[in-house]
């Protein structure tokens, strides 16, 4: 029961980067000039799109795991402190606890790996029988 689990919880915490790399595709020009506005600069925007996009895809297949929820983590603290810490507005203030819910969900899958069912796991046993 715990590979299926871990397997259920990386899909979990992929599904939002994942859909939210996707929809700042489609909507480029206004999530730059958000960024923008909140004082970073827009063309970073491509950076984060391959983070959560790729990185999301990651999580959720096991692949490189504990690098990327380290990465994963440490980005939703970084983007609760620059885009959500208005604490005194309802919606900012459950988003940066949302944000630092999942930075904790990858601190702990950094921790202890991402279970039998994943890339990474497939590929150590490759290598042992190599």
């Amino acid at each position: 029961m715990n590979n299926a689990l871990n397997l259920a919880g990386r899909i979990l915490l992929s599904l939002i980067f994942i859909l939210s790399g996707w929809s700042k595709i489609s909507g480029y020009e206004a999530t730059q000039g958000y960024m923008t506005s909140m004082g970073v600069p827009g063309q970073l925007l491509p950076l984060v799109i391959i983070l959560e996009l790729l990185g999301g895809l990651a999580i959720a297949f096991g692949l490189f795991t504990r690098w990327t929820a380290l990465a994963l983590a440490g980005f939703s603290v970084v983007s609760a402190v620059i885009f959500h810490s208005n604490l005194g507005d309802q919606a900012q203030f459950i988003n940066f606890f949302k944000n630092l819910a999942m930075a904790g969900g990858f601190l702990i899958l950094a921790a202890n790996g991402p279970g039998a069912l994943s890339l990474d796991s497939w590929l150590a046993g490759r290598r042992t029988k190599a």
